[in-house]
């Protein structure tokens, strides 16, 4: 990435943020007459931070790339960021600091065979193997065809981000669809945050940028949020309402994998959805490679 694109996202972080705060939020009068921009002006924004106007201005410009983290800090506490989005900042700015580098490969998609052999061991919880870029590399059985339809897909286009936002199962297989959508998008944007060079993010960035205008939406306002363990619910075509807590963890050795698990009570009737479930995509798969080790060799899409 060139020295000006890291400093373009810099600004850009900035004046999506800026432009979602409202006087009223923070605190300031509305003033008299209309706005010709939405959300807080610079002058407002400089003034709650403590730095002068000129000096905002050249950030939001991409002219100044060497605030201090005092500064860093102050903007962060003006915009109102918090947890995620506080320390994005702060690595958006050490970035723009920095001489661009080589840009960097993306990392393998291969899943190494004793992954996809614990894969098969989790059953019946429904678990997958997800890349950086939540593509889903390798799953069970119930992980696969927990995401209604996706088996349809060749195993090249499996990816979460463009089965929320392009697959037609989507929106009824979640009750809360937008919040699961702005979700994933404020993963990706945490992701390009830290690794905006990355080749594969930009292919799924552009896709979903020219396939779909809620993702493009979602994408200009800069949300990001790291993953974190919870719940999920439901409405699946197949096993009907289910309820399912998942937890995540990266997987040592094969950076930016990581493997999601999903869940329940062994009483309860969600776990018997989850055991059907299991069931039914065992039926469903027409050859195991589809649940996937992730290797070239067996994946019909490559």
């Amino acid at each position: 990435m060139s020295s000006d694109q890291q400093r373009n996202d810099l600004a850009g972080f900035l004046r999506a943020r800026r432009t979602q705060l409202t006087p009223e939020r923070v605190g300031l009068p509305a003033g008299p007459g209309l706005r010709r921009t939405p959300g807080l002006r610079r002058e407002e924004l400089a003034t709650l931070a403590g730095v002068s106007i000129d000096y905002y201005t050249r950030l939001e410009r991409g002219k100044e790339t060497h605030p201090s983290p005092a500064v860093v800090d102050s903007l962060a506490r003006a915009l109102r960021l918090e947890g995620d989005e506080h320390e994005h900042l702060r690595r958006l700015a050490a970035r723009a600091a920095r001489n661009a580098s080589e840009p960097p490969t993306a990392p393998s998609r291969a899943v190494r065979p004793g992954v996809a052999l614990l894969l098969e061991n989790l059953r019946p919880s429904p678990a997958y193997v997800l890349s950086r870029t939540l593509d889903v590399l390798a799953a069970n059985s119930g992980g696969l065809h927990l995401y209604a339809g996706m088996e349809g897909w060749p195993v090249k286009q499996r990816n979460l981000a463009r089965y929320y936002f392009l697959h037609p199962a989507a929106r009824g297989l979640f009750p809360d669809w937008d919040t699961r959508i702005r979700s994933c998008v404020a993963r990706l944007r945490a992701l390009a945050g830290t690794d905006p060079d990355a080749p594969d993010l930009a292919q799924l960035v552009g896709e979903l940028l020219l396939k779909s205008a809620d993702f493009a939406k979602l994408w200009e306002r800069y949300d990001v949020r790291a993953h974190r363990p919870g719940t999920k619910h439901f409405v699946h075509p197949e096993v009907g309402d289910l309820t399912l807590g998942y937890q995540s963890m990266q997987l040592d050795g094969t950076p930016g994998h990581r493997l999601v698990v999903y869940y329940a009570d062994v009483a309860s009737p969600d776990h018997d959805a989850m055991v059907l479930l299991d069931m039914l995509g065992g039926r469903h798969d027409p050859e195991p490679a589809d649940r996937g080790t992730g290797t070239d060799a067996r994946d019909p899409a490559r």
